[in-house]
């Protein structure tokens, strides 16, 4: 009787057991990110150096001309080379053709046809068009713009013959990692493609219908093209704004939960802020990273960042930052009190949105959590 018991019991015990583990088994979510065996993916790191506003017109373009293109990288070359992937905002047309737009602009930013050289000599991989200097030659110059472009293998997102081309992502790779790039930017309305008409990807700051949800259905399209994690860019906001107002934070905060990875704003000209949220880096804005503008002492618009993101094709594994000083149409590492002073503020700003900023060498670093 105690055998016919105690065989009960086994029996009852390894049922009990396959059914916990089957259950387990089948509700874990996402699947295993660790080591690669068999036909496992490996999580291989790949480094995206992400940069704001490069802007290659005016002075910046006779220094190209006279000291040819590795000059506005200055010792910042190496690193950027190093990189698996360099995503900028182009903050100008690469042409020789177009008109000025009308009614007349402030500024107008236009760089010769070799600028490009400046581009793929610090293995540029993705460009956003869509800023509110993409039109100001009007159609002929964006269009020789990405005809350059696509000449050199340099992807571009934001900008095209119509509004379908305009929205349409970028899709880049390296080791085996799939990086998807949107692009938008909420000015200049003029600019706007159309239908029928060359343009920049415009949408309105807001959550509210149907703006929203065509934003969604952009992630969710590169999603399916089979990006393992999507960049959201963006060319928002005024020029010289430290802090992102609460409705700038409130649309990037949904565009992370709509399905974004990183967040990359720009159009500011000083960097802002970092905010981690839930585990996911948001760039409010990422500065400039060569221009030949003007330098306000309440500003500091000369010292800027580099951003340095650390993925695989699981997340976002590092955030580091890297203090550069741009002068007379160059950008270089900065050193001294001038690093100290960019740690201060980039540290200041970021504790503002609950995130910590520590100092490791000559770089900075983000805590994820």
């Amino acid at each position: 009787m105690k055998r016919f018991l105690l065989l009960l019991l086994l029996l009852w015990a390894s049922a009990c057991s396959s059914s916990y583990e089957r259950d387990v088994i089948e509700s874990t979510t996402p699947p295993y990110t660790g080591p690669a065996t068999g036909g496992e993916r490996a999580a291989e790191e790949v480094t995206l150096a992400l940069a704001g506003d490069v802007m290659l017109g005016r002075w910046v373009n006779e220094l190209i001309q006279k000291y040819g293109p590795l000059y506005p990288w200055g010792d910042l070359l190496p690193l950027l080379q190093e990189a698996d992937l360099f995503l900028i905002n182009l903050e100008c047309v690469i042409a020789e053709s177009g008109d000025p737009f009308q009614p007349p602009r402030v500024f107008y930013f236009r760089a010769d046809p070799d600028a490009i050289d400046v581009l793929t000599t610090a293995g540029v991989d993705y460009v956003t068009l869509s800023n509110n200097h993409a039109m100001d030659f009007q159609e002929p110059a964006l269009l020789e713009t990405i005809r350059r472009l696509d000449e050199h293998g340099i992807a571009h997102a934001g900008a095209g013959r119509d509004i379908e081309e305009a929205s349409r992502f970028a899709l880049l790779e390296a080791k085996g990692v799939k990086v998807g790039v949107v692009a938008f930017a909420d000015h200049f309305s003029e600019y706007a493609a159309t239908e029928d008409s060359p343009g920049t990807n415009i949408i309105p700051i807001t959550l509210q219908e149907p703006n929203f949800s065509r934003l969604e259905r952009s992630i969710q399209t590169v999603r399916d093209a089979g990006a393992d994690l999507v960049v959201f860019s963006i060319h928002w906001g005024p020029n010289m704004r430290h802090i992102p107002p609460q409705e700038f934070r409130a649309f990037a905060r949904a565009v992370m939960d709509a399905g974004a990875d990183i967040f990359h704003g720009h159009s500011a000209h000083v960097f802002q802020g970092v905010e981690i949220y839930k585990g996911k880096p948001i760039l409010y804005d990422t500065g400039d990273l060569i221009d030949d503008y003007t330098v306000f002492e309440e500003h500091q618009n000369d010292q800027q960042l580099l951003f340095l993101i650390t993925v695989t094709a699981y997340g976002v594994k590092r955030v580091e930052l890297v203090p550069v000083l741009i002068s007379k149409g160059q950008v270089n590492l900065a050193k001294g009190e001038v690093f100290d002073q960019i740690y201060d503020r980039i540290r200041e700003r970021s504790a503002e949105m609950g995130s910590r900023v520590w100092r490791e060498g000559d770089r900075l670093t983000i805590d994820l959590k």
